[in-house]
């Protein structure tokens, strides 16, 4: 019997974790209940659970052969501060929280692989089942890596995985390079000054120098890129006065950034503070730039994308295995981890149009259940394929 064929015989009791998840979402660093029920499963399984890093972080330890080499696979298991619209039976019952994401389903996941995995302990080396905390925007990944997660489990590479609405189920994504973009934040303070609209002349408005600010930040993608880049500026927020007759003392403005490369990266901040004192300069008014660097772009090694992509042919074949997909703008704490070891990160689908619903971050968004099983079996798949067993190094069947 195959890996996935006998983790599709547990199905049942990975949809039954996954939708005791949902219906109790946990935000970030508050991941108290999920952690609990994660090292208690691992425990139960006879792995070792190392609790309490980053806060509500787990870790499992499980070691087969003789082998040295050691790998990390990571799941995250925070939800969304948002409200959710579904009405099935695992909604969440916690208001204004939900897994809008997924991560309850890459938790079930990897905990699957951990079942599997300890009772055929069929790899020579050390497996890492790294479930983190607060990856939406809180950094949980960064908080591991500072608080010595890979100095405490030496691991040579480590691989993550997150599922895709709009792919189809039962593909997945990898290539070298790039995968997801960096993701920082723009929060920007006009101050002018007030007066009566009547007489604009005697104010400096903040209004006015906030709206060519914003038009000039839209000129730094496509004139201050290399169009052989790619880079996202988006202002999403403008705030200013109270009334119709006042021209307002100060007018605040937010957005986020988002490339894939460092160097353009740097040079985009670089862009944008010099605009923020040019249009300063300009209509006579003071502006402060505070400019928050969150998460780097997720990039994947060439070596540790080549493993994800054979465990991954192994398991589903070349015709369901994208390798020229298109990086996404979107942003991932993974990337912490990847800039401080050699890793990949993968896509699994979710599904396409009703099977898959809806994008992520939105309340009425679902983890499609059916690919539960297939995301456990490839990360087993992949740690026969990073750490093979012995007897396979020898030449013999294991």
């Amino acid at each position: 019997m195959s890996p996935l064929e006998e983790i599709q015989a547990y199905r049942d009791e990975l949809v039954r974790i996954r939708h005791d998840l949902h219906a109790h979402p946990e935000t970030a660093f508050e991941e108290v209940r999920s952690a609990g029920l994660v090292a208690d499963m691992l425990e139960s399984l006879g792995i070792a659970a190392y609790r309490g890093i980053a806060r509500t972080g787990v870790v499992g330890a499980l070691r087969a052969g003789t082998g040295t080499r050691a790998i990390g696979l990571r799941a995250d298991m925070d939800a969304l501060p948002m409200t959710e619209a579904n009405t099935f039976a695992h909604r969440s019952i916690v208001p204004g929280k939900m897994h809008g994401c997924g991560h309850d389903g890459h938790t079930a996941m990897l905990l699957g692989a951990a079942r599997y995995l300890a009772a055929h302990p069929a790899f020579d080396g050390t497996v890492y089942f790294i479930f983190q905390p607060a990856e939406e925007g809180e950094g949980g990944g960064r908080l591991m890596v500072e608080e010595g997660l890979f100095e405490r489990f030496p691991m040579d590479a480590v691989y993550g995985m997150h599922n895709i609405p709009g792919m189809p189920a039962g593909t997945f994504g990898v290539m070298p390079g790039p995968m997801m973009a960096s993701f920082d934040l723009l929060d920007v303070e006009v101050r002018g000054k007030g007066g009566h609209a009547a007489f604009p002349h005697a104010a400096i408005d903040p209004v006015l120098a906030g709206s060519a600010l914003v038009c000039a930040l839209q000129g730094i993608v496509s004139r201050r890129v290399s169009p052989l880049d790619s880079a996202v500026v988006s202002v999403t927020t403008f705030h200013a006065g109270d009334t119709h007759n006042v021209i307002p003392p100060s007018a605040r403005l937010s957005g986020t950034v988002r490339v894939f490369k460092e160097e353009v990266r740097n040079a985009v901040e670089a862009e944008i503070r010099r605009i923020c004192e040019g249009v300063a300069h300009t209509h006579g008014v003071e502006i402060e730039l505070r400019y928050d660097r969150r998460y780097p772009p997720t990039v994947n090694s060439e070596a540790e994308a080549g493993i994800a992509r054979e465990a991954a042919l192994a398991l589903v074949g070349p015709a369901r295995v994208l390798t020229q997909a298109q990086a996404l703008m979107a942003a991932e704490d993974f990337a912490f981890m990847l800039q401080a070891r050699p890793g990949a990160y993968v896509w699994i689908g979710n599904g396409v149009g009703q099977e898959g619903g809806c994008m992520v971050h939105n309340p009425n968004y679902d983890f499609n259940d059916a690919i539960l099983p297939l995301g456990s079996a490839y990360w087993v798949s992949l740690v026969r394929t990073a750490l093979p067993p012995a007897s396979l190094d020898q030449g013999h069947e294991s």
